[in-house]
C-alpha cells in the first residue's frame, strides 16, 4: 500500500483507541453514578439542609425588628451565634438515630421500605454518624466563638466609652419598671468570671468540655491503644445533652416584646434615645429572652435511644449457654452458645461481653453458625488485648480448655444486620474474604448447603463465587471441613455450577513449598483437602472481574467483602470500572462488613 494508506490505517487505529478510551470512562462514570450517587446525594441534602437552616436563620436574626436593638450592641455576631445553634441542635437530632442499631436492623428487614441501594446505605450508618459529627464540632467552633465576641461586646457597652444609643441601652434595667438588654449589669473586672456565673456560660463550659473529649478520644489510634478509654469518654454523651437541653434557659440573648414593639416605633424612636423617659410616643422598650428550643429538637431522637439502650439491657439480663469451645489453629477460638428466643439471618453479627476481662467492653462478631441450626457461633482471632485476654479466659492459647463450669460468663447483644445479608437478593454474588474476614462467609455457606438440601421455592441466588485470601495454611483448616460438605453436597445434587470457590494462599515457607510441589498431581489439595486447587499468590482482579463480567453479561451482581482497607479500595474500583453504563449491562454492586 502507499504511504498515505498506512497513515489513514494509523490514524483509524488512534481514532478507535480515543473512542474505546472515552467509552471506558463513560462506562466507569455510568458505574459511579449508580452506585456511589444515592451517597453523594444524601450526603448533600445534609449539607443543603444546614446550608438552608443557617442562611436563613442568619437572615433572619439580622433582619427581625424586635432584635434590632440587640444588634446594637451585639452587631452581626448574634446572627453567627444564633444560625450556627440551629444547626447545631439539628445535628444533635440526627447524631444517635445512626447507632441506634435495633432500628436499622429493623428497617434493613422491612423490604416494603427498604430496598435495593437503600438498604445499602444502612451499611454507611457509622459513616454518616461521624459526618454528622464533625458538623457538630464545626457548628459549636462557630457558636463559641462568636459568644466570646458577644461577650466582650457586652462588656464594653458598659464601659466609660459607650455612647449614645449603645449606652442608653446598656443602661436599661436599672429602674423597677424597666428590662434589661444587656446581661451584664456592671463592667466587671474577669470577663470568664463573669461568664460563669451565668446558666449559658457553666452549661456551655460543659458542652465544649464534653465535645473535645468525645471527638478526641475517638480517633483510631485511642480506640486501638484503650476502648475502655473510648467507650467511657463517649458516653459523656449523656452530660452533652443535659447540658444542651438547659443551655438556654438562661436566656442571655434578648429582644424586644411583640407588646413593646406596637408601643415603640423603632424608625421613629430609636435616634430618641434620650427622651425614651419623658416621650409618650418612645416608651421605654421591654426586652425578654428567647424561649430555649434545644430540647425539642434531641428529644424525641434521645427518648428512641433510651429505648435502645434499655432493649440492650434487657438482652444482657439474658443467660447465655456455651454448649461447646473449639481451639483452632492460628489463634482462633469457635464459640457455639444457645440463648431463649434467639433468631438470626446468614451474615448478622452480636456484641459480646465478658464481665470477666471488662465490664465495659462490648465487640463485634459475626455469626458463623445458620439459621436451621439449634445453636449459634462465632469464630474470634486473637488480634488485640481483649481477644488475647478472651482466648486465654477460655484456654485456647496452648492450655488445656477449661471445663465448662469454669468458662467466663458471657453476655450477648442482637443479632444486628449488616451487609452480607443481601446477598441472596442478586441473581449473582460474589463474596471475598481476607484472613479472619472468613467468619461472615461461614453462615452464608451454610446457609446455602441447607438451602440445597431442602425442597422448597427456587432461590433468587443462582451463582456465588467466593474467594478466600489468607497468609497462613493452617487458617484453612477450621473452614475446610464445611467447604467440603458444601463440595460433597453440591456434586451429589448436581449443582456443582452454583458454587465456584477460589482459595489464595500468600504466604509459605520453603519446607512447605517443597511439600505442596511433591504432592501437586494428587486428586485432592495438599493444604485444604478439596478438589479445588489452592493459589498461591494473590488474585489478578482484572482479570477476575473482566472473567464474571463476560460470563453474566445483562446481571445485577453483589459484591461482598470482609477485610482490610487497602484492598477494598481495590475491590471499588474494579465493580466501578467493570460496571456497564448501559442499564441492561451489567452492574456490580459493592458492600462492605462494617460494624
Amino acid at each position: 500500500g502507499s504511504p498515505h494508506e498506512g497513515l489513514n490505517i494509523q490514524t483509524r487505529v488512534r481514532e478507535r483507541e480515543f473512542a474505546d478510551s472515552r467509552r471506558a470512562t463513560s462506562i466507569m462514570m455510568g458505574c459511579w453514578v449508580l452506585n456511589e450517587g444515592l451517597s453523594i446525594i444524601l450526603v448533600l441534602s445534609w449539607l443543603g439542609v444546614n446550608l438552608y437552616l443557617f442562611i436563613d436563620t442568619f437572615y433572619w436574626y439580622e433582619e427581625e425588628e424586635s432584635f434590632h436593638y440587640t444588634r446594637v450592641i451585639l452587631g452581626s455576631t448574634l446572627a453567627w451565634a444564633r444560625a450556627s445553634a440551629l444547626c447545631l441542635n439539628f445535628n444533635c437530632m440526627l447524631i444517635l438515630i445512626p447507632i441506634s442499631r435495633n432500628l436499622i436492623s429493623f428497617i434493613r428487614g422491612t423490604s416494603i421500605c427498604c430496598r435495593g441501594p437503600w438498604r445499602r446505605q444502612l451499611d454507611k450508618n457509622l459513616k454518616f454518624h461521624k459526618l454528622v459529627a464533625y458538623g457538630i464540632a464545626v457548628n459549636a467552633t462557630i457558636h463559641v466563638v462568636a459568644h466570646f465576641f458577644n461577650l466582650e461586646r457586652y462588656r464594653w457597652s458598659q464601659s466609660k466609652e459607650a455612647q449614645g444609643l449603645l449606652a442608653a441601652l446598656s443602661k436599661l434595667g436599672s429602674t423597677p419598671n424597666e428590662s434589661y438588654l444587656n446581661p451584664i449589669r456592671t463592667l466587671p473586672m474577669n470577663t470568664t468570671t463573669e461568664l460563669l456565673r451565668t446558666i449559658a456560660g457553666v452549661t456551655g463550659l460543659v458542652i465544649s468540655l464534653a465535645l473535645v473529649l468525645i471527638m478526641t478520644s475517638s480517633t483510631e489510634f485511642i480506640r486501638q491503644a484503650s476502648y475502655e478509654l473510648f467507650w467511657c469518654t463517649h458516653h459523656v454523651f449523656i452530660v452533652f445533652f443535659l447540658s444542651l437541653a438547659i443551655h438556654g434557659m438562661g436566656r442571655i440573648v434578648r429582644g424586644q416584646t411583640q407588646d413593646s414593639l406596637s408601643l415603640h416605633n423603632i424608625t421613629f424612636c430609636r435616634d430618641r434615645y434620650a427622651e425614651w423617659q419623658t416621650e409618650a410616643q418612645c416608651p421605654v422598650p421591654q426586652f425578654s429572652g428567647k424561649e430555649p428550643s434545644a430540647w425539642k429538637w434531641i428529644l424525641g431522637p434521645v427518648v428512641l435511644y433510651a429505648c435502645e439502650r434499655i432493649i440492650r439491657f434487657w438482652r444482657f439480663q439474658q443467660e447465655v449457654v456455651i454448649t461447646k469451645v473449639v481451639s483452632h489453629p492460628s489463634g482462633v477460638l469457635e464459640l457455639h452458645m444457645k440463648k431463649r428466643g434467639f433468631k438470626m439471618a446468614p451474615g448478622q453479627y452480636i456484641l459480646v461481653q465478658c464481665s470477666a476481662i471488662s465490664s465495659l467492653e462490648w465487640h463485634p462478631f459475626t455469626l458463623t453458625s445458620a439459621p436451621q441450626e439449634d445453636f449459634f457461633s462465632v469464630h474470634i482471632r486473637a488480634a488485640g488485648d481483649w481477644t488475647a485476654a478472651l482466648l486465654e479466659a477460655f484456654g485456647a492459647e496452648g492450655q488445656a480448655l477449661q471445663e465448662p463450669w469454669r468458662l467466663p460468663r458471657l453476655a450477648v447483644d442482637g443479632p444486628f444486620g449488616a451487609a452480607l445479608t443481601d446477598v441472596f437478593h442478586y441473581p449473582v454474588s460474589v463474596c471475598i474474604a481476607a484472613g479472619i474476614g472468613v467468619t461472615p462467609f461461614a453462615a452464608l455457606l451454610k446457609s446455602i448447603w441447607y438451602k440445597c438440601s431442602e425442597a422448597q421455592t427456587p432461590l433468587k441466588l443462582s451463582k456465588v463465587y467466593f474467594y478466600w485470601i489468607c497468609r497462613d495454611a493452617r487458617a484453612f483448616e477450621w473452614f475446610a471441613d464445611l467447604l467440603l460438605s458444601l463440595e460433597t453436597r453440591m456434586s451429589e445434587q448436581g449443582k456443582t455450577h452454583f458454587l465456584s470457590y477460589h482459595i489464595f494462599l500468600t504466604g509459605w515457607d520453603e519446607n512447605q513449598a517443597v511439600h505442596i510441589a511433591l504432592h501437586w498431581d494428587e486428586n485432592t489439595d495438599v493444604i485444604t483437602g478439596l478438589k479445588q486447587k489452592t493459589f498461591y499468590g494473590r488474585p489478578n482482579w482484572n482479570n477476575e472481574f473482566k472473567q464474571i463480567a463476560y460470563s453474566h453479561p445483562s446481571s445485577s451482581i453483589g459484591v461482598f467483602f470482609c477485610g482490610p482497607k487497602a484492598l477494598s479500595k481495590t475491590l471499588q474500583k474494579m465493580c466501578r470500572l467493570y460496571s456497564s453504563a448501559d442499564p441492561r449491562g451489567v452492574h456490580f454492586y459493592y458492600n462492605k462488613e462494617s460494624f
